[in-house]
């Protein structure tokens, strides 16, 4: 094991950021122009600072395949031992394997991962973790305060290397304790790792795997060079659609660029959105573990709040964010949890964070306990009209001042309106959803009805609000 000492004597005396990278969920800019190097020292000082006055010493530290990450992870751990706490460096790596050190290193009190996640190429960022828990909102924005004032600890850390990965994958296996293995045996699948940080951890995985295994763009290489790693964005699935229609898959799994979230295809190339696979997800955990809460977020589908009441658990719709949804998954005690973003939480057998590649190893679980396909479940599944989520830019603070005054019209309106993340109205057609995002400079929307006219009358009256307040969605 080795250790050294590095000297944060040349940190300045305070440090103001640019306010836009203080995100809700995390600190994310553009590198070279709202984020660089001595962002980094200042955000890896004052982490420290809030650890060590916590009582806490050691911060676990891993990095993404970004072409940034590597200058931003050194500046970091530079703050991080200049306020005299000690950073445990993990290296390449997804944001779930740095999950996973601080879960399970009895001496590690808080983590920080250098990612830009699903963003584009030239974005990067920091997620962090405080023992065991989310940290976010008002944690981040203490962060900007603290550094402004440089109200910071100073100190002498010690740093240290810490390989992570085999213990990781070795975790993953668990998901198929008990199984039947000639039934795994017989799965084809098709990974995509989009030349993210997913890649090694990928590769190792495989190889253990009971079935066959085909796999695409392991290399880690942060241009992303074949497609972007978002599996949200159908046009980023067109390779793995064609790897599971050339070999005849079962399914196909893909991943964005910390492989905290997962998109996944059948075998007949379809999309599963994200309440569909939480969905599944549901019926698997509730047939073994009867009457848990199931935590997803104000996106998902009314189906699936239904059918998680019907299968005899406790459906509870929460605001979208992975923070927020590991927050809630702590305070209710829930097993499950995800949005339809593809971050899915699993609290019955593993740790409470969303880990796109665990997911991946619980779904080949939950196919062989249910002696079916992914794409039977998927047909099994009740059809509904909705729409995808629909993004559109709004400046500045006015995506939330649009929220408000669409808020306050509703109230005298005969809907039924759940306020916990924008607004989301019932009526009679199914429901439409508008909030504003807190990652990016815009508003998002979503409808869902039965029928198509019923939507068509949902979109027109969400339509209606949006242009009394001098707005409209993208057509």
């Amino acid at each position: 094991m080795r250790r050294r000492a590095l000297e944060g004597a040349s940190l300045n005396a305070a440090h103001s950021f640019d306010l836009s990278i203080l995100r809700e969920y995390d600190v994310r800019g553009v590198f070279g122009k709202t984020l660089g190097p001595d962002d980094a020292r200042a955000i890896g000082r004052s982490f420290a600072s809030v650890v060590r006055r916590g009582g806490g010493a050691r911060i676990a530290v891993g990095y993404d395949g970004r072409t940034s990450s590597p200058t931003l992870e050194a500046a970091l751990v530079e703050g991080i031992v200049a306020a005299g706490v000690d950073a445990v460096r993990i290296g390449l790596s997804t944001s779930p394997m740095l999950y996973f050190a601080e879960a399970t290193g009895a001496d590690i009190d808080a983590a920080v991962e250098v990612t830009g996640s699903h963003n584009p190429r030239d974005h990067n960022g920091f997620k962090f973790v405080l023992r065991g828990g989310p940290f976010f909102g008002s944690d981040i924005t203490a962060l900007g305060m603290l550094a402004a004032a440089g109200d910071w600890e100073k100190g002498n850390g010690a740093c240290e290397d810490r390989d992570v990965l085999h213990a990781y994958v070795a975790r993953l296996i668990q998901a198929l304790d008990g199984l039947d293995v000639g039934g795994l045996r017989n799965l084809r699948i098709g990974w995509d790792a989009g030349n993210g940080a997913a890649g090694p951890a990928v590769e190792a995985l495989v190889r253990l795997l009971p079935g066959q295994h085909h796999v695409l763009f392991s290399e880690v290489d942060g241009t992303f060079p074949n497609h972007h790693p978002d599996p949200t964005i159908d046009a980023n699935l067109a390779d793995l659609r064609a790897l599971v229609e050339r070999e005849a898959l079962d399914f196909g799994v893909a991943f964005d660029g910390d492989a905290d979230r997962i998109g996944v295809i059948d075998g007949k190339g379809r999309a599963i959105a994200g309440d569909q696979l939480i969905g599944l997800f549901a019926e698997d955990l509730l047939l073994r573990r009867p009457g848990t809460a199931v935590i997803a977020d104000v996106k998902a589908s009314a189906m699936l709040f239904e059918r998680v009441a019907a299968l005899g658990g406790d459906p509870v719709m929460w605001k979208s964010g992975h923070s927020h949804i590991k927050a809630k998954m702590k305070e209710t005690g829930a097993l499950l949890g995800g949005e339809m973003s593809g971050h899915v939480f699993f609290a019955d057998e593993y740790y409470g964070y969303d880990d796109g590649l665990y997911a991946a190893v619980r779904l080949m679980a939950a196919v062989a306990r249910a002696g079916n396909s992914v794409t039977s479940m998927r047909e099994a599944m009740p059809q509904t009209m909705s729409t995808p989520e629909i993004r559109f830019e709004v400046a500045g603070q006015r995506k939330f001042a649009i929220v408000e005054e669409v808020r306050a019209r509703l109230a005298s309106q005969p809907v039924r309106v759940n306020d916990i993340d924008g607004v989301r109205v019932d009526s009679p057609d199914g429901w439409w959803l508008l909030r504003a995002s807190n990652t990016q400079d815009a508003l998002t929307a979503r409808a869902e009805s039965s029928t198509q006219s019923g939507l068509a009358r949902l979109l027109a009256h969400l339509d209606q609000e949006l242009a009394l307040s001098g707005s409209e969605r993208p057509l």
